[in-house]
């Protein structure tokens, strides 16, 4: 499964794409930031935003997008632009058909460091570990990269327990 993790923001959006292999064996192919100048319009950075992210979409072709969830923030502009973008990764992903989910930032660090309370230092340390190399450069690409491994691991079980409720469901009527 290739995934793409998307750690949203209007001034640095982190990207990146891993290969999540059998046994929990991750391969990182990519990782990124997509900077936009805090004096441009809005509309500029959004479609700069939309560009970086669909070069990445067509040039490494994920079959999911994971994105982070847009949490409350102390600073109501921050949470404006997080959620601004986390919607220009929601567009591409809809536009281009790929599946996509969005992950809070307590499952990310739980899936990565096995506590939801990991600092950003334990997941960039644990990040290096599962990718086996440092991933160096801005928390938001230490985040994508924690995102798209997140996914990578626990979408195959979403996907057996949607399965399961779904026969369940079928059976149910079934038996009416």
């Amino acid at each position: 499964m290739r995934v793409l993790g998307i750690d949203p923001g209007l001034t640095r959006c982190g990207i990146a794409v891993v290969d999540v292999h059998s046994g929990r064996r991750v391969s990182l192919v990519h990782a990124g930031v997509v900077r936009t100048s805090k004096e441009a319009d809005l509309g500029a950075r959004l479609q700069q935003l939309e560009l970086g992210i669909l070069e990445v979409v067509t040039g490494f072709e994920p079959t999911a997008i994971a994105v982070e969830q847009v949490f409350s923030q102390h600073n109501v502009r921050t949470v404006i632009g997080t959620a601004q973008a986390a919607g220009i990764a929601s567009l591409v992903a809809a536009r281009q058909g790929i599946p996509m989910a969005f992950h809070t930032p307590s499952e990310v660090k739980a899936a990565v460091t096995g506590s939801g309370r990991a600092d950003k230092q334990q997941v960039a340390l644990m990040v290096g570990r599962i990718v086996g190399k440092p991933v160096t450069g801005p928390a938001d690409l230490t985040d994508a990269v924690a995102l798209a491994i997140c996914h990578g691991w626990r979408f195959p079980a979403q996907q057996r327990l949607e399965r399961a409720l779904a026969i369940g469901g079928e059976k149910a009527r079934a038996s009416r």
